[in-house]
């Protein structure tokens, strides 16, 4: 039965947007989820940003959850004060 739910191979209309083989396999110019631009951030704020950011692009992730964020933080050695 589910051959007939499938098209037929070479039937598809999928238009594959995610050619990356003009940017060696990730994207450029990725969304950012926060800000386009980090120049009005403190250099702290700046290093937050630029740690996301480098872990959406490693992981090709547009946005990540607080969970991911929170690894982020911990991954730049920050840690809650009492």
């Amino acid at each position: 039965m589910i051959s007939a739910i499938l098209p037929e191979p070479g039937t598809e209309n999928f238009q594959d947007r995610r050619d990356y083989s003009s940017q060696s396999g990730a994207p450029s110019n990725e969304r950012r989820q926060f800000t386009n631009t980090y120049d009005e951030l403190s250099a702290e704020a700046r290093e937050l940003a630029q740690a996301i950011d480098a872990y959406k692009l490693m992981h090709r992730r547009r946005f990540i959850t607080y969970e991911e964020m929170l690894s982020v933080l911990k991954g730049l050695k920050y840690v809650k004060q009492a």
